[in-house]
């Protein structure tokens, strides 16, 4: 009996696997189409650019890689926490403006903290994406509120509320648009990572962002919690006929899922020499490629740092192909399709583990 399940386990993994390298290959192909429409003597000189851009300029290249790997990990992580509990959060890139105001006043303000100063400003982003979680997970569990409207509606209160935040808290930079930059001792430290990869805006994000991927794989495959939180997500009646509380399982797991876009929000921001904090109108585009990382990760902690990389490595590959006429945003198409094949894979999944069981199951009666 235990031969067969290790069999069927092995053969759902083989399967998951093939499943996320079909969706990739499938949506670089629909991007080497349109470079072949758009014009077809540069099409396979863009597809090299694509497939091997991300190591075009050596490691300062591949640092690029990690830093915009660290945040859309732990996005990815966010929206795939909230999957594996049957609750579809949207709200990453709110929770990332709010987690990055935390995160930022603390950065820039608490000046008296010292060298510790980026610690109290990681654990303010963490509280303020917690925060902003934990208002959609208490509309879900107290009104039934669907968790996809109050998210949305609360990353629209994050961007324009931030304009009111960011002036009362005399947090305004050199311009209107950006938010001041954090102190050094409030920037995340390098670990020697800058001088290995040569890049000065790489730090300890990506090592955060696998810590916290490793953390959440704990919680939810080894411990009761995530027991009870993966069963409320597959079915919240059963569960809570079980006695297990699902509604305070709702709310701890949005609280939990913007937890960790705060903590994105911290990696990208809590830097000298990286990204600023723009004041402005729109989402925060790393909130929502999360969704493709948790998609194409099938919501495993664990995948998505795969995930993650895979997506940044293109992303920064992409860059090379305007050396072959093409528009770099080239690769937000192939993003989108592989996101689009990802989810069409999730059938596929679910028809060939059926099909693993019977085969094992059949197997095992004879």
């Amino acid at each position: 009996m235990e031969n067969f399940k290790k069999q069927i386990k092995e053969a759902v993994t083989n399967i998951s696997l093939l499943s996320a390298m079909l969706a990739i290959m499938s949506g670089i192909f629909v991007g080497f189409i349109v470079m072949l429409l758009v014009s077809p003597g540069e099409a396979f000189g863009g597809l090299t650019a694509i497939l091997f851009g991300g190591f075009a300029n050596g490691l300062p290249g591949i640092g690029n890689v990690l830093i915009y790997a660290a945040t859309i990990i732990l996005t990815g992580l966010s929206v795939g926490f909230a999957f594996k509990t049957g609750l579809f959060n949207i709200g990453a890139a709110g929770q990332m403006a709010a987690g990055a105001f935390f995160a930022i006043y603390v950065g820039v303000k608490w000046t008296s903290l010292g060298e510790f100063q980026w610690v109290f400003a990681v654990i303010a982003a963490i509280i303020g994406g917690a925060l902003w979680g934990l208002i959609p997970g208490l509309l879900k569990a107290f009104f039934n509120v669907h968790e996809v409207v109050a998210t949305i509606m609360m990353n629209w209160i994050a961007v324009f509320g931030a304009f009111i935040a960011y002036d009362k808290a005399d947090l305004m930079g050199g311009t209107t648009q950006n938010a001041q930059k954090v102190t050094t001792n409030g920037a995340l430290p390098s670990l020697y990572l800058d001088k290995i990869f040569d890049n000065s805006a790489l730090n300890i994000g990506i090592i955060l962002a696998i810590v916290a991927a490793i953390i959440i794989h704990i919680v939810l495959n080894k411990t009761t919690f995530g027991y009870e939180l993966k069963a409320v997500g597959l079915n919240k009646d059963a569960a809570k006929y079980a006695g297990i509380n699902s509604k305070r399982n709702i709310v701890l797991s949005m609280t939990i899922a913007g937890a960790l876009a705060g903590l994105a929000a911290a990696v990208l921001y809590l830097n000298t020499n990286g990204a600023t904090y723009r004041i402005e109108q729109n989402l925060i585009a790393e909130g929502f490629d999360g969704i493709a990382v948790a998609l194409l990760a099938l919501s495993s902690p664990l995948g998505a740092i795969a995930s993650g990389l895979f997506f940044a490595y293109i992303k920064i590959g992409g860059e090379e192909l305007q050396s072959w006429g093409f528009d770099a945003n080239l690769t937000g198409v192939i993003t989108a399709a592989i996101v689009y094949f990802s989810a069409l894979s999730l059938i596929f999944r679910k028809v060939a583990k059926s099909f693993v069981k019977k085969v094992f199951g059949g197997a095992k009666d004879e």
